[in-house]
């Protein structure tokens, strides 16, 4: 059974011909606390967004609407082909929060789910009233190294049922992602674990990051760097990295936190990748600060 976390109810909108899994807070904040609703992407890999926001709903649902869905090719998101391209899937993040009838929200992207919502701010300015990135992808020009960033790309052009097939029979390497993405494994609950382990074996599970990896890399630079234009986002925003984050280098947040007018960075020591779970208790109380400058009713 796919995971639903503590004070969130799964349900579905129909959109583009196919069903999108939404996860939503269950909690009825009163007027009075009714802030704006905060809108959550996950990340890559074999990630939904029961595993990234594992702990959003319980955090901040009591304050606000809290939103996450399923992209395309990812969780319990059906029907809807994998588009790749951040921008698209920007666009159909809008489109998703539209079928909701949301108004603003405060978009929270991890990881590729970041490199999403920065689109969504530069391409949907009027839907994003804050943005916090935990992580973001986006915002480097190369993998590391040329060696890296070639390789990478070759990888990514194998045929997918190829990419599929290898993502499958890579139990062994799931767990050692898993020992990457957090400085503590001991920090993710067994929840987390058990569904990405699950995501991981399902057939096409590997297939939206698959898209997203075919989308991003090139053989010698990243195509999607939002380094150079990132700078035009005028929107309060809140980076949230992991200082020993082995898979998104903090540097690309230091940037952008340097030539973004509104943002900053609050850099998390001992930390890796995955930083919303494994400092889930820092996360709550930046994000809680973001709230309190967008004059959001205050939701300690």
């Amino acid at each position: 059974m796919t995971l639903v976390p503590a004070c969130s109810a799964a349900t579905t909108v129909d959109l583009d011909g196919g069903r999108v899994r939404v996860l939503r807070s269950t909690a009825r904040p009163g007027p009075a606390r009714a802030g704006t609703p905060l809108l959550l992407v996950h990340g890559g890999g074999t990630d939904n967004a029961a595993i990234s926001w594992f702990h959003a709903f319980e955090a901040f649902g009591a304050d606000r609407p809290v939103i996450a869905f399923d992209l395309p090719g990812f969780g319990g998101t059906s029907g809807i082909d994998p588009v790749g391209d951040p921008r698209e899937m920007a666009d159909l993040t809008a489109r998703v929060a539209g079928r909701l009838g949301l108004g603003e929200v405060v978009a929270v992207g991890v990881s590729m789910g970041g490199d999403v919502v920065l689109n969504l701010a530069l391409r949907h300015p009027t839907l994003v009233r804050g943005l916090v990135l935990v992580g973001p992808g986006g915002l480097v020009p190369v993998l590391r190294n040329r060696i890296t960033q070639f390789s990478a790309w070759l990888a990514a052009q194998l045929p997918e049922p190829v990419l599929l097939a290898l993502a499958r029979m890579s139990t062994p390497l799931v767990l050692l992602a898993l020992r990457n993405v957090v400085s503590d494994r001991g920090s993710l609950p067994p929840q987390v674990v058990e569904e990405f382990l699950r995501q991981a074996r399902e057939p096409d599970g590997f297939l939206g990051y698959a898209r997203y990896n075919r989308a991003t890399l090139g053989p010698w630079s990243m195509r999607n760097n939002l380094r150079p234009v990132v700078g035009r986002i005028a929107t309060p925003a809140l980076f949230f990295h992991g200082a020993q984050d082995g898979w998104v280098d903090p540097e690309g947040s230091r940037r952008a936190v340097a030539a973004m007018p509104r943002a900053r960075l609050a850099l998390v020591p001992g930390c890796g990748h995955w930083a919303q779970l494994e400092a889930a208790e820092r996360f709550a109380t930046e994000v809680r600060g973001l709230l309190a400058e967008l004059a959001d009713p205050d939701p300690a």
